[in-house]
C-alpha cells in the first residue's frame, strides 16, 4: 500500500481550473487586494497549511503589506495594527473555518456591515470558502 500523496492538479485537472476560474469572478467584486491576503493567509495558518502560508505571506509582501502587520496577524484581536474593518473580516475568517457553533453569526454579520456592502460581504465569504477548499486540497498533500 502506498501512502504517496495524490497530485490533484495531474488526476483532476478539469476541477482544479473551474476552481480557479472562480477566483476570477470573485475578484470583480472588488475586495480590497490587502485584506485579501490577511484572509487566505489567517485561514491557512488555522487550518496549518505550510503551504499556503508561505504563498500567501510571500504574496501579501509583494502587494505591499508590512513584515510587522504579518508577523502579528495570529493574534490580530490584541494588536492595534489592524483596522476595525478588517478586524470584522478576521472575525468572519476564524468564524467560517473553524465552523464555530458557538459564534453569532448574526452579530458577526452586523459588524461587517459597518465596513463592507453587500456586494463585498458576499466576495468576502466566497474567498474564506475558497481558501478553505484550497488549505484542504494541500494538506492531503503533506
Amino acid at each position: 500500500m502506498t501512502t504517496d500523496a495524490i497530485n490533484h492538479y495531474q488526476t483532476i485537472p478539469d476541477v482544479i481550473d473551474a476552481l480557479l476560474k472562480v477566483h476570477t469572478a470573485i475578484d470583480t467584486h472588488g475586495l480590497d487586494r490587502k485584506l485579501h491576503h490577511l484572509v487566505l493567509l489567517r485561514a491557512s495558518q488555522i487550518n496549518g497549511c505550510a503551504f499556503c502560508v508561505k504563498m500567501h505571506t510571500r504574496e501579501a509582501r509583494d502587494d505591499g503589506e508590512s513584515n510587522e502587520r504579518l508577523d502579528r496577524l495570529v493574534v490580530w484581536r490584541h494588536v492595534d495594527d489592524f483596522s476595525p474593518r478588517e478586524k470584522a473580516a478576521l472575525a468572519w475568517t476564524e468564524a467560517l473555518t473553524r465552523i464555530d457553533e458557538t459564534a453569532s453569526y448574526g452579530h458577526l454579520r452586523a459588524a461587517l456591515r459597518e465596513h463592507f456592502g453587500e456586494s463585498e460581504i458576499s466576495a468576502l465569504t466566497a474567498t474564506i470558502g475558497m481558501i478553505n477548499l484550497w488549505n484542504r486540497l494541500q494538506v492531503s498533500a503533506h
